[in-house]
């Protein structure tokens, strides 16, 4: 077997790129389009965009339209619906089709009731389980051979990424979809997802994957909300930097020709998913999430393997970052942000207005350059305030949680533990609003801390032990420097 993808590999580029003829489009519900038509805000990763005259009809039917979408009449508005799927604007809707030349590879180790209930899920389809040196060989045989799965067995545990690699090079269909043996399908789920394949330019499509509840504890009801592996409900072009930067091989379905050296780098016991994502995306591909699809996923119901879980996620930092500098950088914001935000927090909230209105300035004379409104530059200004108030927050949570703890035990007599007590909490405050968990607010919250805490303690961790500081140093921007303005969620 080959030996997997190493670090910097690419997988090979996409086909001529082309949104299918026929198929429905719908608009992405964050996106803005302006009251004439003329330019649009939003996409993957943020950004503006002008639309020239011809696309503006469509692109004003297509954002009326909402969830139902449109289906492109003539090859004007696919150009445009090409375009703005391109940029993460809108989104295909395919119908399901029957899944022809796909197998579906599932990476064992032991847990054999589990991998019984994930090939029950998958009666029907083309299977091969790669058992990783399962110290109960005989029982995942028998299990295997039971559902009529094809078997093939590592001698020494080399970890999920191997065995993945171990599948695609024993297959030779035209798509492989990974399926976790803790993970089960819901009937038709592969119909949906092959169906993005028609377009040449997708390399890999992953649905929802959701927690399987086991009992009505706390912490079941926590990870009903806020699972590590769910990536929502909203459809993503799925991007580093964008507001979805990656998406789990819990179940994920690749297209073989995106793949280069099997794909997955054997070396990561973890991240290895995020690592092929960015790759693929690198070499041209894209990356779609469908929601609209749903798996399930057994989730770690004691605290202990819970908290163990979250910490191994973080271990991964490191590596990644090695393999891909800069973009795990804990917070990325911008030089103006920094100056208006640290005169806030500093109580000067005029040398911070003032910091703010330069760079709204600034932006605004290259808004008028570009032909765009510069009333937009305050607006755009504005979020990217927030957003990187937010990031902040974020990294106090989890890389930076023992400063983010100290401000939270600060907050009652500093004016700095307050502004992070409150960049760590809003988020969380907002996120129980939108959610309305079935865990009471305070519960909720802690368990996010502690959630964020877990996770930030294996990065930390792992770049002590790795001497890879920039898995916990800011990034910051120089001024408009790049237009991502949002907070992205890059792994789990």
């Amino acid at each position: 077997m080959s030996s997997g993808a190493g670090p910097g590999r690419a997988a090979l580029g996409p086909a001529a790129p082309g949104l299918p003829a026929g198929v429905p489009v719908v608009w992405d519900r964050r996106a803005r389009l302006s009251r004439d038509a003329s330019f649009v805000t939003g996409g993957s990763p943020w950004g503006l965009a002008r639309l020239a005259p011809p696309a503006r009809g469509f692109a004003r039917r297509l954002s009326d339209a909402g969830s139902l979408g449109v289906i492109p009449v003539d090859a004007a508005e696919l150009r445009t619906a090409d375009r703005l799927v391109e940029r993460g604007l809108a989104h295909p809707r395919p119908r399901a089709r029957p899944a022809r030349d796909v197998v579906v590879v599932v990476p064992a180790r032991d847990r054999p009731a589990s991998l019984e209930a994930c090939l029950a899920s998958l009666a029907g389809l083309q299977v091969l389980v790669v058992d990783d040196a399962s110290s109960e060989a005989a029982r995942v045989e028998r299990v295997a051979a039971d559902h009529g799965a094809r078997l093939e067995r590592h001698a020494v545990n080399r970890g999920p990424a191997s065995a993945r690699n171990t599948g695609v090079a024993v297959t030779d269909v035209g798509l492989v979809a990974f399926v976790d043996s803790d993970c089960r399908a819901q009937p038709g789920w592969l119909d949906a997802l092959v169906a993005h394949f028609d377009d040449p330019r997708v390399a890999a499509v992953a649905p929802r994957v959701r927690p399987l509840a086991t009992g009505d504890c706390v912490l079941g009801r926590y990870e009903q909300a806020r699972s590590a592996l769910d990536m929502g409900a909203e459809p993503q072009l799925v991007r580093p930097g964008a507001r979805l930067g990656f998406v789990p091989s819990a179940t994920l379905v690749v297209r073989r020709k995106a793949l280069v050296d099997n794909g997955f780098d054997p070396s990561m016991r973890v991240g290895e998913d995020v690592d092929l994502v960015w790759r693929l995306v690198e070499a041209g591909w894209h990356v779609r999430y469908d929601p609209s699809v749903s798996v399930w996923h057994e989730m770690r119901a004691r605290p202990r393997d819970w908290l163990a879980t979250r910490f191994v996620y973080g271990t991964s930092a490191p590596a990644l970052e090695r393999r891909h500098p800069g973009r795990l950088a804990p917070a990325r914001p911008s030089a103006w942000n920094l100056a208006a935000l640290a005169c806030l927090v500093a109580g000067h909230p005029v040398p911070g207005l003032l910091t703010a209105t330069g760079a709204a300035s600034a932006l605004a004379r290259r808004l008028h350059e570009a032909g765009v409104p510069p009333w937009l530059a305050p607006v755009i200004v504005g979020k990217g305030l927030l957003a990187d108030a937010v990031a902040i927050g974020h990294a106090l949570r989890r890389e930076w949680w023992p400063l983010g703890w100290l401000a939270l035990a600060t907050a009652s007599r500093s004016s700095l533990g307050r502004a992070g007590a409150a960049a760590m909490l809003a988020p969380v405050a907002l996120e129980i609003v939108r959610t309305r968990p079935r865990v009471n607010p305070l519960g909720y919250a802690a368990l996010r801390l502690v959630d964020d805490a877990a996770y930030g303690s294996g990065v930390i961790t792992s770049a002590i032990r790795e001497r890879r500081p920039a898995a916990l140093l800011p990034r910051p921007r120089l001024p408009f420097a790049h237009a991502r303005r949002d907070g992205s969620r890059e792994r789990p």
